[in-house]
């Protein structure tokens, strides 16, 4: 049994400056230069910045990532970012359907498979963000909303789902504080495997890496990487912090699973 590569990605937000990254990047590299080959780790950065990460971790463990990706190739889409650009700075990632995104700025579950599409047609990974609301978790919704947006992209990438990264990140645990118990990580977990296991086979269904993300922290990132179906976290506040950073991704290396 092979198991794979945990995945700590860290989601700068709209955060960052020219100074605060090199220093923040140069010690992250640094930090994670003997890091184990178990563990992937990356940065999501603001595009304004992508050359800027692309040049300080250059030969590092560190992969860049993007926030976002245009679901067009070119053309008059003015702020838009196209997968053809991401590629010219190195891009290995992209985050597709951030709660944020979903929130602010309207984005539909056909939208964000449109974007997941968009991002494996020039190669980059898109690490698909689903989750609850509060009102859907209290609800008992929280199964039915992570699998109907898994759904959109599923039915719009089809076999090209084992090149997806998914990330479960319950919409009330973002930046709150608050964090999902570990067995409701794994429950939500689960049941996006379940979903792709009953799709695509157990073959699939075990090469798609699962994140958590909400309020992740060293102080929780043991108990919840230990569960069976959590592959890695999407973190946010933690990723700005060069000793948290490297704490999680040390503690996701101790967490050693296999699957049948």
């Amino acid at each position: 049994m092979t198991e794979k590569k945990k995945l700590i990605a860290g989601n700068w937000k709209m955060n960052g400056g020219l100074a605060a990254n090199e220093a923040l990047l140069r010690a992250v590299c640094e930090g994670l230069q003997t890091q184990p080959a178990g563990c992937d780790v990356a940065v999501a950065v603001p595009a304004p910045y992508l050359a800027q990460v692309q040049a300080l971790v250059a030969g590092s463990v560190v992969a860049v990532a993007a926030q976002d990706v245009s679901a067009h190739a070119s053309g008059a889409y003015t702020g838009e970012v196209s997968g053809a650009m991401l590629n010219d700075f190195g891009v290995r990632y992209a985050l597709v359907g951030h709660s944020e995104r979903r929130q602010y700025h309207g984005e539909t579950d056909a939208v964000v498979a449109s974007k997941a599409q968009a991002a494996l047609a020039k190669g980059i990974t898109p690490i698909v963000c689903v989750g609850e609301t509060l009102a859907e978790r209290e609800a008992g919704q929280t199964e039915a909303v992570v699998k109907r947006q898994l759904a959109a992209v599923i039915h719009q990438v089809g076999h090209c789902v084992s090149e997806l990264v998914v990330a479960y990140e319950p919409v009330w645990a973002i930046g709150t504080g608050m964090v999902a118990t570990p067995q409701s990580a794994q429950d939500a977990a689960n049941a996006i495997r379940n979903d792709l296991k009953t799709t695509f086979g157990t073959k699939v269904s075990d090469s798609v890496r699962i994140l958590y993300g909400g309020s992740v922290t060293s102080k929780n990132a043991a108990e919840l990487i230990s569960q069976p179906d959590v592959d890695g976290f999407l973190i946010g506040g933690a990723a700005l912090d060069v000793e948290e950073l490297a704490k999680i991704a040390r503690l996701a290396l101790k967490s050693t699973k296999s699957r049948n």
